[in-house]
């Protein structure tokens, strides 16, 4: 069962925040503030605004920390707040399944910049636990007190599809009774901007930021760089019913897969990213006809978002494909990378709970090789009881999640 949820994106500062910003078709793109990119092709991202780490983290111990570890902290307390628990009271039977596809990015650019200018014996001493990806989740199991068991996936943008799988099947092997789960990434800087660029993967619509994520529409031309972290609470039925715990509700499903193929373009084929699909959909023992909702990976890159049209006809069906509403919230978010899934996981659990399909912002103009309902530019209401969210990361990761409502 999901019994809590917490993020920081750059719709807002929490969950409920984010959700309406999203809701109303808004953009959370702007002119990059961590860092003076005049300099670079792209001078624009999704930034989590006005955020302040000492919210959540005693100030010292926030100096110890890459960005990426505070927003996964800020999200997990909010988690911890909404669903209610005393972890204090069994924090053996509570663990931590934290992703992030890169890690702590400005440490390691920082770290970097130490040795070249002072040389090898003034580099931080802290600069290697700010550094490696694990640390996400060791910050939130040391700073929540979680005993119980704790991973971290590095799996590009499927990671927070896989905690999110890895946290169910720890419930479901009886590994703990509870796991926050979810991803984390703060790539908006130097590096991460002039890499991904130099790679051709980002939009470089300077002049209008707010219209650069335009997933499925003929005119895209590469993601928004993303930050956020998010954070889904997975309990144990009977665990969660025994403390009075609201339900928002059921992780029903998972499949993974990998395309074995290319280090950054996705399958040609779809096939592969299609079987995570119906992995998860017999994971969850339903049909693709009673697939309510899907939030699409959907990146708004030229080949990504093409490809996940084919993948999903195949493990839909054409008809089904045709037939059920598609969205990509990362018109809105731009791409948080490991964190993506982990926010969209949350938008499909609020799509659930409210009855209502969040749009793709930005669609003006219908590519022939993107012929599905994106419900383009405006939200809209619908009975969701089954939602599905997809996440395929560089390296051929394939994830999805399959959410239903609970009815007891």
């Amino acid at each position: 069962m999901i019994t809590g949820l917490g993020a920081v994106t750059p719709l807002g500062k929490d969950v409920e925040t984010s959700w309406e910003n999203l809701i109303a078709g808004r953009s959370g793109a702007g002119e990059i503030t961590q860092f003076d990119s005049s300099e670079y092709s792209v001078h624009f991202a999704c930034e989590v605004k006005d955020f302040d780490a000492t919210e959540f983290i005693d100030r010292k111990q926030a100096r110890r920390m890459d960005r990426f570890a505070h927003l996964i902290v800020a999200a997990a307390r909010l988690a911890e707040r909404d669903s209610g628990l005393d972890i204090a009271r069994e924090p053996d039977r509570i663990g931590a399944a934290i992703a992030t596809g890169i890690g702590g990015l400005k440490a390691f650019q920082d770290c970097h910049s130490e040795l070249l200018e002072r040389g090898p014996d003034r580099v931080n001493p802290f600069s290697i636990p700010e550094i490696i990806p694990n640390m996400g989740a060791a910050w939130v199991s040391m700073q929540l007190g979680t005993q119980g068991p704790l991973s971290s996936q590095c799996t590009a943008c499927a990671a927070s599809n896989m905690s999110i799988g890895d946290g169910a099947d720890a419930i479901r092997l009886g590994r703990a009774d509870v796991m926050l789960c979810g991803g984390t990434e703060a790539p908006v800087t130097e590096v991460g901007i002039a890499g991904f660029s130099a790679m051709r993967a980002l939009s470089r619509r300077n002049d209008d930021p707010e219209k650069a994520s335009r997933p499925f529409d003929a005119q895209r031309d590469g993601f928004v760089m993303g930050e956020a972290g998010a954070v889904v609470v997975l309990e144990e039925l009977e665990h969660a019913q025994s403390r009075g715990a609201k339900i928002y509700a059921e992780l029903l499903g998972y499949g993974v897969s990998s395309d074995a193929r290319h280090i950054t373009e996705p399958d040609p084929s779809g096939q592969n990213p299609a079987r995570a699909m119906t992995m998860a959909f017999g994971d969850a023992g339903i049909g693709p006809d009673e697939i309510d909702y899907i939030n699409a990976h959907g990146t708004s890159t030229p080949l990504g978002d093409a490809s996940e049209t084919r993948v999903l006809k195949i493990a839909l069906g054409e008809e089904n494909a045709r037939n059920t509403p598609v969205s990509s919230t990362k018109g809105a978010t731009g791409h948080c990378l490991g964190a993506a899934g982990g926010v969209e996981a949350i938008f499909s659990i609020l799509a659930v709970r409210d009855g209502v399909l969040p749009p793709t912002i930005n669609y003006e103009e219908p590519d022939p090789a993107c012929d599905l309902d994106y419900i383009p530019n405006e939200s809209r209401k619908a009975d969701v009881r089954t939602a599905v969210s997809n996440s395929f990361g560089f390296g051929g990761h394939n994830a999805t999640i399959v959410v239903r409502r609970f009815d007891g």
